[in-house]
């Protein structure tokens, strides 16, 4: 199995382009960062449920999780400014493709029922948006371990012009798309 940064040198770039036809190597898309956020309305009540996400996100990233805290007050969500609320990862260059080779090669497979992802999560600037519903998918957590099963989101931001750019960049990288979409 050849490394997804060895494959994006070796494949992609040759496959993107012959389709999109650049006269200059700069102009070939490529994936900048990848973050990964988990938002926990839940932690108004129990604020120690964001560390424990924050650890069980450090290891499913391989860095060092970032708590983030709320920026205004809600009284209707009983949320005051500066309260823990979420925790985020964002990876870049080696730890990047690491974390994308284990998602696609590892943790997808794992899904139950998992028939591919949905490609309606671009944002019209070639970048790529969506969730994970169960952690727990990741080797690294331990099942016995956990509290509670918690969702995250995941963004793959490209320098595509594009949403058929970024499309057909993550997709000649093995990204697991839905046939109908």
């Amino acid at each position: 199995m050849l490394n997804l940064k060895d494959q994006y040198e070796k494949e992609c770039v040759p496959m993107l382009v012959k389709e999109f036809g650049y006269n200059n190597m700069m102009e070939v898309p490529k994936i900048l960062k990848v973050v990964l956020n988990m938002g926990l309305g839940e932690a108004v009540q129990n604020p120690k449920i964001v560390e424990s996400a924050a650890n069980e996100l450090t290891l499913i990233a391989g860095q060092k999780a970032v708590i983030t805290k709320a920026k205004k007050s809600i009284a209707t969500f009983k949320l005051r400014e500066g309260m823990p609320i979420g925790c985020k990862v964002t990876l870049r260059k080696d730890k990047m493709y690491d974390f994308l080779t284990k998602l696609i090669h590892i943790a997808l497979p794992r899904v139950r029922d998992f028939r591919g992802i949905k490609s309606t999560g671009f944002d019209g600037r070639g970048n790529f948006s969506f969730g994970v519903k169960e952690h727990i998918i990741f080797p690294e957590i331990d099942y016995d371990k956990i509290d509670k099963i918690k969702g995250f989101n995941i963004t793959i931001t490209t320098n595509a012009k594009t949403d058929k750019e970024g499309r057909f960049l993550l997709n000649a990288l093995g990204m697991p798309f839905h046939k109908q979409y």
